[in-house]
């Protein structure tokens, strides 16, 4: 241990639960266990609700999902912007804050994803199978070596610049795609460019001259992924990507397997899926190779347009394919193909595919440089956050 360092119980060195005083039946904001992105260090209130129980909690606090299968999946943030500073969430909620003079709230959080932290809280969860928690008191029983305040607050802020980065690659994300679905609506939907030209008649309506008029199916090759028996799942091979990889990332959950599966199973950066049961959306792929699992389509271009086009095409149509699951939804909400085929598009014309492609395309690539980029800084955090914490790496201001 370093000479300046300190051994704490971790209930010793964090506060637990700390006292925040809210009004019973006044509003506040909301924080629900579904607006943590385990791969994303902030949370921000989904809503604004009447307080009837929940954990309390203020900016800058760390919300600690105790509950399984949430723990495992590492639900752990640090909340932001909470109206006059205090809000409420999820009984399911641990919440995390620095102790004055001993822990910085930053650090905290960091500490919080530390894997031997989490480990120990998976290994400490008690109930019933199916609905497991770490209780507040488990906390006594850790103890760890960590450093004074001050390389507390330079070590998180190593740790924030990385995340900071991922987030604002996010935020121009965002951006981007609202000026790429503008752009498809200005052009595929209302035709602006094209209103000095002549139009016809279609069984879509009127479209301009040259144009078709074509079924989602016809446009693309949608290759469902592969089945995998649980007996196919083992420790070494490609990830298998479900629904869940696609909302939550690759996780310590997520099965690997050597099955042999078509080659348009198999995914790579850059390939647009297409979830069709239970949660419908259309994602750009960015997680390197891995096997695709069944009710997801792998959308493959088939030379009516290009897989960028494509992209912001289905985005901007998985709206209606969202209503139609809901009227559908018993347990679980899904299209079929015959929906592809009886929804039809305004395709346009050679000329005019190559005019949007060049704006477009940039726009395709940027997004998934990005997403790309947020990878590999994940993987630095992830690699430098243990390193750090434990001490096996100082910087160099601190070192003896």
């Amino acid at each position: 241990m370093p000479n300046n360092w300190k051994t704490y119980k971790l209930s010793d060195f964090i506060d637990i639960n700390p006292l925040v005083k809210l009004k019973a039946n006044q509003s506040y904001s909301f924080v629900e266990m579904k607006d943590l992105d385990a791969n994303l260090k902030t949370v921000r209130p989904s809503d604004f609700k009447t307080l009837k129980g929940g954990a309390k909690f203020q900016n800058n606090d760390t919300l600690f999902a105790r509950i399984t299968p949430c723990l495992e999946n590492g639900k752990i943030c640090q909340v932001r912007d909470l109206e006059n500073n205090v809000g409420f969430g999820s009984t399911e909620f641990l919440v995390f804050r620095g102790k004055e003079n001993i822990s910085d709230s930053d650090f905290v959080y960091y500490l919080s994803r530390e894997p031997f932290v989490r480990q120990f809280a998976e290994s400490n969860m008690i109930g019933t199978s199916g609905r497991q928690r770490v209780a507040k008191e488990a906390f006594q029983n850790i103890e760890l070596e960590l450093p004074p305040i001050q390389e507390q607050k330079s070590i998180a802020s190593i740790l924030s610049a990385i995340d900071d980065k991922i987030e604002n690659n996010l935020a121009i994300n965002k951006t981007l795609e609202e000026m790429a679905m503008a752009l498809y609506k200005h052009w595929f939907v209302d035709f602006g460019p094209f209103q000095d030209g002549e139009f016809v008649e279609s069984e879509f309506g009127r479209i301009p001259k040259g144009w078709e008029v074509k079924s989602v199916y016809d446009i693309a090759n949608y290759i469902n992924g592969a089945a995998f028996k649980p007996s196919e799942l083992v420790d070494e091979g490609k990830y298998v990507i479900k629904i869940s990889e696609l909302n939550g990332g690759i996780t310590k959950n997520t099965g690997k397997s050597n099955k042999e599966v078509k080659p348009e199973q198999v995914i790579n950066n850059g390939s647009v899926l297409f979830s069709w049961s239970a949660t419908l959306d259309i994602f750009l792929w960015d997680k390197g190779e891995a096997l695709l699992n069944q009710h997801i389509f792998n959308v493959l271009p088939n030379g009516s347009l290009s897989i960028e086009i494509l992209y912001f095409l289905l985005k901007n149509i998985i709206a209606h394919f969202k209503s139609i699951a809901a009227d559908r939804a018993t347990t679980m909400g899904h299209i079929k193909i015959s929906h592809l085929k009886e929804t039809f598009l305004a395709i346009p014309n050679k000329n005019h595919k190559q005019e949007f492609q060049k704006i477009i395309e940039p726009i395709f690539n940027q997004i998934l440089e990005n997403l790309t980029e947020n990878q590999t800084l994940t993987q630095l955090r992830d690699t430098l956050l243990p390193k750090l914490i434990s001490g096996a790496v100082r910087l160099k201001e601190f070192r003896e």
